[in-house]
């Protein structure tokens, strides 16, 4: 069987024929169920689905495998909080049959990832992110784990920068996607976010509201998955599903629904920006959907700034 295309140059060979393996060996009370992989922009990990109610999810990578440990550990805290639905984990798989390290079964969430540009009910549906977002701040954050997206913006400013400028020079790559941006634009907008002051304290991030990680149905907010690079950090860094997810009406009501401090939100248009040009810079050739978001996200990004 065909393995599953890689974004990552240390990724191990993974098809189906392993992951039917791995579930008939390790749990045999779903052995024989149907297997299919799952079509995802996801990059951390490979999804299969498996039967009607189950997903397996192995990592792409080590330094993904932390995060289902994480997951198991946090996800009831914030399933209870949540006011969507999000990947419940029901058990954990070991290394097996090549396969180096430790994958999961989750719980199947139903749903279809929203088209950007085309949502169908786009006001509706920046209420529900404003509300998903407020929950996730209202959560308690006792002996909760650090986001990795959770540092000040200041500790990304370097490498941001250069990330930046090579993005300015960064033509004829021969993949269909632009990926030459305006430099002076970003770095006004970057400098902003970084001088912006902070006065909030840290709360629960999702840190990946992205569409790939959303599921609509009937155009409202049904579920949030993926919650990898969950925990504590800025609550400016869920504000980048604005940029992500949303056109400029829309972005309106959202702000007015989770708070218009200025400085809040000039902060999270940096950290929109910060991971919209990493991605780009990442996976312009690998991954084009990815690309292709992350260039319109930097668009809206200098968009709003200029406007």
């Amino acid at each position: 069987m065909t393995a599953t295309r890689k974004l990552h140059d240390d990724e191990p060979d993974i098809d189906e024929a392993l992951v039917r393996g791995l579930v008939d060996g390790q749990f045999p009370r779903w052995a024989g169920l149907p297997l299919k992989p799952v079509d995802s922009h996801g990059t951390s990990n490979v999804l299969f689905r498996l039967g009607d109610e189950h997903v397996v999810r192995l990592p792409r990578r080590a330094g993904a495998v932390p995060d289902l440990a994480a997951e198991r550990r946090w996800m009831p805290l914030l399933a209870a909080a949540s006011p969507v639905a999000v990947p419940e984990p029901v058990a954990e798989g070991r290394p097996d049959l090549g396969y180096p390290w430790a994958w999961a079964v989750h719980r199947w969430v139903p749903g279809a990832i929203p088209v950007v540009g085309r949502l169908e009910q786009p006001e509706a549906l920046a209420g529900d992110l404003a509300v998903f977002v407020t929950a996730l701040r209202g959560v308690d954050t006792t002996g909760a784990p650090r986001s990795y997206r959770g540092a000040p913006l200041p500790e990304r400013d370097a490498d941001t920068r250069e990330v930046i400028g090579r993005l300015g020079a960064a033509t004829g790559t021969g993949t269909g996607i632009d990926t030459d941006i305006d430099t002076d634009a970003a770095l006004a907008v970057w400098d902003a976010a970084v001088r912006a002051p902070r006065r909030e304290p840290d709360v629960w991030l999702h840190a990946d509201l992205q569409p790939g990680n959303l599921l609509v149905e009937d155009g409202r907010l049904a579920a949030v998955i993926d919650f990898e690079c969950m925990g504590l950090g800025d609550p400016a860094v869920d504000l980048i599903v604005a940029w992500y997810v949303l056109d400029a009406p829309e972005r309106r009501t959202f702000r007015d629904a989770v708070g218009q401090d200025p400085d809040l939100w000039a902060r999270g248009r940096g950290w929109a920006l910060a991971v919209a040009a990493a991605e780009l810079d990442y996976y312009r050739v690998s991954n084009p959907f990815m690309a292709r978001t992350a260039r319109r996200v930097i668009g809206e990004v200098l968009a709003e700034s200029a406007g």
